[in-house]
């Protein structure tokens, strides 16, 4: 693995880690959004699923499947419809305003865009500065603000300057620096990594895979490249129209796809050997409405396998092999 902050790299898939204690556990969330006409969106469906103190969890899936929502529903920022979410043993979705807003020091969240989450008119030292002086106060401020953007692989001098003065990959340093200035235990990755160009790509990932081994981080990162995602994450979760559809170790789950969603994510993945062929899985059809979702399997109007059984049953989130689970009727019939 190489750890310098400021070249591109090559990552290589990391250990499996099974670290016994839970620090997010998500049980049967459910996140509507009432939309005109008295229908809702089902941006989220009885998702279930654990993180690992210690862990990269990877949520994958395409544009439209609910894995920021369910990242925001993690930390609160938007309401449970139904369901609930622990954070280290305590239910996050029943507590009030004053209660979340001191839990959320430890969770932070890193959003897609590092423009448009950061304040145009502010210099990097007052975006630092705020979050900062939650937790160090006003007289290690200074000295804080400097080891945060020696973190991030920045020089002191960008202190005093904007937004706009740095390139894409340089605004997303001072997201991540201000996600760690609460000095967090638990962090949202939302698509940190989409906006960027591929090459700045590989510094950011590089970036977040060193400091989650320097800080003992537990991470949930989400993307819609599966090839991004394998190289950071211990697991990973694959999402579809709003519900899991398979949980595993990244390796396994790259190694041996169980769902056919999960195969053709795999699919699509480039691969640089021009020598190499690959088994393209075309999925027919477009991303159903979340508004009115396929009754039974979700994924059955684009699945290569499906049949009746398929329309008429809700297939289950279930154990199929040590730390691997699968929700499908058909698991082991896609050539």
């Amino acid at each position: 693995m190489f750890t310098g902050r400021g070249a591109v790299a090559v990552l290589s898939t990391p250990q499996t880690i099974a670290p016994a204690k839970i620090i997010v556990s998500a049980r049967n969330v459910h996140v509507r959004f009432p939309v005109v006409g008295g229908h809702s969106v089902k941006a989220v469906t009885n998702v279930s699923l654990d993180i690992r103190r210690g862990e990269v969890f990877g949520l994958v899936g395409e544009s439209g499947s609910g894995k920021t929502t369910l990242g925001r529903a993690l930390l609160r920022l938007v309401d449970l419809s139904e369901g609930s979410v622990l954070f280290d043993g305590k239910d996050i979705s029943e507590m009030d305003a004053h209660q979340i807003r001191t839990m959320r020091k430890r969770m932070q969240v890193i959003f897609q865009d590092p423009f448009g989450s950061l304040n145009p008119r502010m210099s990097v030292e007052s975006i630092l500065q705020e979050a900062v002086q939650l937790v160090d106060g006003r007289s290690k401020t200074a000295f804080r603000i400097s080891e945060l953007l020696n973190l991030v692989g920045l020089s002191d001098s960008a202190r005093g300057r904007h937004p706009h003065e740095f390139s894409g990959g340089q605004r997303q340093r001072i997201c991540i620096a201000r996600a760690l200035a609460l000095r967090p235990e638990f962090i949202v990755a939302d698509e940190p990594v989409a906006a960027l160009d591929v090459s700045i790509q590989a510094q950011i990932i590089n970036l977040l895979h060193d400091l989650k081994q320097e800080l003992n981080l537990t991470m949930l990162f989400i993307a819609h490249d599966l090839a991004v995602v394998r190289h950071i994450s211990d697991r990973i979760g694959v999402m579809y129209l709003g519900s899991i559809q398979e949980i595993g170790p990244a390796s396994e789950v790259v190694a041996n796809p169980l769902h056919p969603y999960s195969s053709a994510l795999l699919s699509a993945v480039p691969v640089p050997d021009p020598t190499q062929q690959m088994k393209r899985q075309v999925l027919d059809g477009d991303l159903p409405s979340p508004i009115h979702p396929p009754s039974g399997c979700v994924f059955r109007t684009r699945c290569p396998v499906a049949d009746a059984v398929c329309a008429d049953t809700v297939p289950q989130l279930s154990s199929v092999a040590p730390d691997r689970s699968v929700a499908c009727l058909k698991v082991g019939q896609l050539d």
